[in-house]
């Protein structure tokens, strides 16, 4: 099969199982241990019902809470069937968790984001806030990443912020986590993004706000002009290849 069929159909697959945006990467510029030496990458992204992220500027609410846990859900069901088209073609693929598994502690950060692998699909940039940003929803989406070494027809990659003179995230975020410089695709995480104060003040506000144990926040995300433009336009009323 052809790499532009098997993208085809792995997007008609995914946009018709509840995926929102699907990109393409190559990461051969990628370290390859990192990656399971798979050249190639599926970036999927589901997007975060509008109604509930227009709610949250305070902090996380239960409505909140509970659209993370099941875009999660959808996000690994989609991965297993992307790995499942991959493979009756014959090629390898390993599905990737969405959720926080594989998390070092000591510098709460993964070896491959899927906010890493999305940038190098093209889907969006990484905002002041370290979360990807895309122009349709925002940041108000859950990614997750299937790993292949299917030859796949890969995106452009994006390699700069889109964020300009914005410090909305900056401004708001209650534990001063961003530093207000804009992201690269050669700049490290730390550079511009204080991760353990982000974490820090999302447990407490995930325990202030709905008694929950866990590092769940989502200010910047409601915040951010590009989610606004998502929420104001009506969200879910379309989906983008």
């Amino acid at each position: 099969m052809k790499k532009v069929d098997l993208c085809s159909k792995i997007k008609q697959a995914l946009l018709k199982s509840g995926a929102s945006l699907i990109g393409f990467a190559d990461l051969s510029e990628v370290s390859a241990n990192v990656r399971d030496s798979k050249r190639f990458a599926v970036s999927i992204a589901v997007a975060l019902n509008p109604s509930v992220i227009a709610n949250i500027k305070n902090g996380p609410t239960k409505e909140y809470c509970s659209e993370y846990r099941q875009a999660n859900a959808l996000l690994w069901e989609l991965g297993k069937l992307t790995s499942e088209i991959i493979e009756d073609k014959g090629y390898k693929a390993i599905p990737k968790a969405p959720t926080n598994v594989g998390i070092d502690p000591k510098t709460h950060s993964t070896i491959l984001p899927h906010k890493t692998v999305a940038t190098r699909a093209g889907l969006g940039w990484i905002g002041k806030c370290a979360l990807l940003v895309t122009k349709k929803y925002g940041s108000a989406v859950r990614i997750t990443t299937v790993l292949t070494d299917a030859p796949l027809e890969a995106g452009a990659p994006i390699v700069d912020s889109q964020c300009g003179d914005c410090m909305e995230c900056v401004d708001f975020c209650p534990g001063k986590a961003p530093s207000g410089k804009n992201w690269n695709f050669k700049l490290k995480r730390d550079f511009f993004f204080d991760a353990f104060a982000c974490a820090k003040a999302a447990r407490e506000c995930a325990n202030k706000n709905i008694n929950v144990d866990d590092t769940i926040c989502g200010i910047c995300i409601s915040v951010c002009p590009w989610t606004i433009k998502y929420i104001e336009e009506g969200g879910f009323l379309q989906n983008e290849i």
